[in-house]
């Protein structure tokens, strides 16, 4: 499945970037993160709690970080597990200044599930990719107005 969204930011990118980079900010600004945890260089454990229509449930996984140009680009490879199923998932996330100032940031990527998540369907699990994302770039966008 692919997952893509455009997400237009008033900040300049090095202040994106920061906020993009900064483990306290993800943990608040991802939909359902319970922790965020670095266990080495540009490597996370993560626990969420989320849901595709009916299935909802606890998830434990892995985050990493890969081929980080700052502040314009890194690449992320996530997985994770729980009783409702599995997913992995490879993004690409790129951050451009805006044609009228503040930063545009572009995420591209694939997500493979298994289990009981996937027998909702790939629409349903779409759709609650995209409001993910929707939840965490405008969460992020309010993270810029009251860091420093």
């Amino acid at each position: 499945m692919d997952i893509s969204g455009t997400f237009n930011l008033k900040m300049d990118p090095r202040k994106a970037w920061d906020l993009l980079n900064d483990v306290a900010v993800l943990q608040a600004c991802i939909p359902g993160c319970k922790s965020l945890k670095a266990t080495g260089p540009d490597s996370y454990e993560a626990e969420l709690s989320a849901g595709v229509g009916p299935v909802r449930g606890a998830y434990r996984g892995s985050v990493k970080l890969m081929d980080r140009k700052a502040p314009t680009s890194y690449r992320m490879i996530v997985e994770g597990s729980g009783a409702a199923g599995f997913i992995k998932g490879e993004g690409t996330i790129t951050l451009v200044p805006g044609a009228t100032g503040g930063t545009t940031v572009s995420v591209t990527g694939t997500a493979e599930a298994g289990g009981m998540i996937a027998r909702v369907g790939q629409r349903l699990i779409a759709g609650a990719a995209n409001q993910m994302l929707n939840q965490f770039f405008g969460c992020l966008g309010k993270q810029a107005r009251v860091s420093p």
